[in-house]
């Protein structure tokens, strides 16, 4: 029993000291409430905020540390038994020893909408054009009283839905700080088994057709119900969700305004699924021109829509490579229009935090058009953003914060 009580404090506190606390909270909880431990491993789930047990209590030897303690003892013929357990009081006050010392930093378990503000709205819907249907939930500020406020629509990565996106960037807080309207569609399982928005699927990267006209579709029906302002809409997203946000700002460039996209990809880099994996990884595979040879010709004729990057240079899902595409992408676009960029750089460090890369692209008259962060030593996640939500680097420069800034610093007509 002994051994077996250390097996488990020792996993809370590796999975404590990787981040993982609502993990490491969940092991605690079962554990003081059957005197068992769910099955464990070095893979365990994102910290996606939801407590990775079932009400189902197993016998502890699934822990790393319990597995090797169990085949030294078959080793030396000694016979391990699963079977009923009742916790003595030494155990218990054992665990209520390690629970108060990690009670401060674990989290408590989420609420709904954990940054719903006094006051403000976050409303469930659905839309339905003739691509398709999706739900989406609405953040209203308590500021607003029918007044033209901005529109920023929020899509999320894989496996998120929008509570749990809302949560790990905050951006509600900042909605209800700054005065604008949050939009977060849904993907449907339906149209993607792990939540994905189809960015890579040739007939969801067109304008009018697919989920690009159900996202449009959806930011107009909004837009006109509230009464927003429609030279102040943008569109941002992580992984999936930033793949989309680029198809979205390529292909409705008068209905957009500015574009966010976190750890997401340059338009038309992939037609399936497999070349979707290919870009993810790789980040420099495709010649540029052929990337840009899939912009819409009229685009070239159009507006080009300002655009900030955020990516981690540790990103082992989508490769940062694809950051500096994104904007590469665009720089070709101003380039054939016979606007020359200029680039400034500067670099900074949060405090206890990340350094990062902070690249400024501006036009010949000296307007901002792209920026670029690249934070050193992230992974895949949204930079700066809670741990009450999954896919989140909390350590890095706030990018709710930054896109935040960056679009208000951009409206239609201004360029």
């Amino acid at each position: 029993m002994t051994d077996a009580l250390h097996a488990v404090m020792a996993e809370a506190t590796r999975l404590t000291r990787a981040g993982r606390l609502d993990e490491a909270a969940a092991l605690i909880r079962h554990t003081l409430r059957c005197g068992f431990a769910p099955d464990m491993s070095s893979t365990t789930s994102d910290a996606s905020g939801q407590e990775p047990i079932d009400n189902t209590c197993r016998v502890i030897d699934d822990i790393p540390q319990l597995r090797r303690q169990k085949s030294a003892a078959s080793a030396h013929g000694s016979r391990h038994e699963a079977g009923p357990f009742t916790p003595s009081p030494a155990f218990e006050a054992r665990f209520r020893s390690l629970r108060t010392g990690l009670e401060s930093i674990i989290p408590k378990p989420r609420q709904a909408n954990p940054d719903t503000q006094a006051g403000g709205q976050f409303m469930t819907g659905s839309f339905t054009n003739p691509a398709g249907n999706r739900a989406y939930k609405l953040y209203i500020p308590s500021g607003y009283h029918g007044q033209a406020l901005p529109l920023i629509v929020m899509l999320h990565g894989c496996s998120q839905n929008p509570d749990d996106f809302a949560a790990g960037t905050r951006m509600n807080v900042q909605a209800e700080r700054e005065g604008f309207f949050v939009l977060y569609p849904e993907q449907s399982p339906q149209a993607n088994p792990s939540r994905c928005w189809n960015w890579f699927k040739a007939s969801d990267q067109h304008r009018d057709q697919g989920e690009p006209s159900i996202l449009a579709d959806m930011t107009r029906h909004i837009v006109n119900t509230y009464g927003l302002d429609a030279g102040r809409v943008y569109v941002a997203g992580l992984s999936a969700g930033g793949a989309m946000a680029m198809v979205m700002g390529v292909n409705y460039p008068e209905l957009y305004a500015a574009i966010g996209v976190h750890s997401g990809l340059p338009y038309g880099v992939a037609h399936d699924l497999p070349s979707a994996f290919a870009a993810m990884q790789q980040g420099e595979t495709a010649a540029l021109l052929q990337r840009d040879s899939r912009f819409p010709a009229a685009l070239k004729a159009r507006r080009i829509v300002p655009t900030i990057v955020f990516h981690g240079d540790r990103d082992t899902t989508v490769h940062p490579g694809n950051g500096d595409q994104v904007l590469a992408q665009w720089a070709t676009l101003h380039s054939g229009t016979g606007r020359k960029l200029r680039v400034t750089v500067s670099r900074g460090q949060v405090p206890h935090g990340h350094s990062y890369t902070h690249s400024i692209y501006h036009d010949a008259s000296g307007q901002v058009v792209m920026e670029q962060w690249l934070v050193h030593g992230a992974g895949h996640g949204w930079s700066g953003g809670s741990l009450e939500g999954s896919y989140t680097e909390p350590k890095g420069p706030d990018a709710s914060v930054e896109m935040v800034r960056f679009f208000r610093e951009h409206a239609q007509g201004k360029l």
